[in-house]
């Protein structure tokens, strides 16, 4: 124990797992094919079936399904044998994990599910085995050895079911053209659904606190303006109310340096008149990602149905928001 290469186990364990993971590959065909086919004409759910660790392998398979388009839900097969086959309908698929193809607990309620459920399908390590059998398709997930150095311990065969799951789950989202929007409405919590929801018009600035000049102003009416308002920039409008440009601190600093008497200064002679703008219904992560790539602090934001500008978004904003 005291001697004991922590790094060298780890490592050893890295590599038997790959290894089990590489040789996966030799079992995407036909059958998998056939399975992503199958699943996608389901008008019910998936229900994914196991007992232990590939229980717990199935959660996640079941969790990550659902999450990306596929219906599904984890049923463990002890309580499938006291009541829970009751959320099992016709219209709904089954898979099975299994690495032995014999789990006690499985093969008792099989008959029960071949009544039950529309098809059957399984994950195992041994195409010949009595779960196997009594799949409409199966695919083998046969591995050299377990990283447990007894070779009892589900490891490798429990990462290689995992990753099967993964495979599965990525073909029927790319399937079905399973979107970023999509994936917001399936995720509405935390940064992640934040940042798939909110829209500039969410965080826009608009009305009187944004600053506001016309393009007749002075430099300094300008100057007092973007400081009361404390953006950094304000929206040049002409007599008629059009907006015309935009006038920034930036653009400020340049005319007092380059000025010698400031009332005379115009903001029209120092604003600019190309301003990047985002649509009210697009997404402030891609706002983020405009401002990011022109190394600006704002976009103006702009109603694509009525034509007028309704407010600006400032990267404050978006830090404010959690958006950043």
């Amino acid at each position: 124990m005291k001697n004991h290469n922590f790094e060298k186990s780890a490592l050893k364990t890295i590599d038997t797992e790959i290894e089990a993971i590489t040789s996966l590959k030799r079992s995407i065909g036909k059958s998998f094919s056939a399975i992503c086919t199958d699943i996608l004409n389901c008008k019910g759910k998936l229900v994914v079936v196991g007992v232990g660790k590939s229980a717990h392998i199935g959660k996640k398979i079941a969790a990550s399904l659902s999450s990306t388009g596929t219906p599904a839900f984890m049923m463990h097969a002890t309580e499938a044998a006291h009541g829970d086959l009751g959320m099992v309908s016709k219209q709904d698929d089954v898979l099975i994990l299994s690495y032995s193809g014999e789990t006690a607990e499985i093969t008792s309620i099989l008959p029960a599910l071949k009544r039950t459920a529309r098809n059957i399908y399984s994950f195992t390590g041994n195409k010949d085995s009595t779960i196997a059998k009594n799949s409409k398709e199966t695919i083998q997930v046969k591995i050299k050895k377990e990283a447990c150095p007894n070779n009892l311990a589900p490891t490798s065969s429990t990462t290689a079911m995992l990753v099967l799951g993964d495979a599965l789950t990525v073909a029927l989202l790319e399937a079905n053209g399973f979107s970023s929007e999509d994936f917001a409405k399936s995720h509405p919590a935390g940064a992640l659904g934040k940042r798939l929801t909110t829209l500039a018009s969410d965080l826009a600035i608009t009305g009187k606190n944004i600053a506001s000049v016309l393009d007749k102003d002075s430099i300094i009416d300008a100057a007092v303006e973007i400081s009361a308002k404390k953006l950094g920039i304000a929206l040049v409008k002409s007599t008629s109310g059009k907006i015309v440009g935009v006038l920034s601190d930036g653009d400020l600093r340049r005319a007092i340096k380059s000025s010698h008497d400031l009332k005379a200064e115009l903001v029209k002679n120092h604003m600019s008149k190309e301003f990047m703008t985002v649509k009210t219904n697009s997404l402030a992560i891609d706002a983020l990602r405009i401002m990011e790539d022109k190394k600006i602090l704002s976009v103006v934001v702009k109603n694509p149905k009525e034509k007028n500008y309704v407010g600006l978004l400032t990267m404050h904003s978006l830090l404010e928001s959690g958006i950043v």
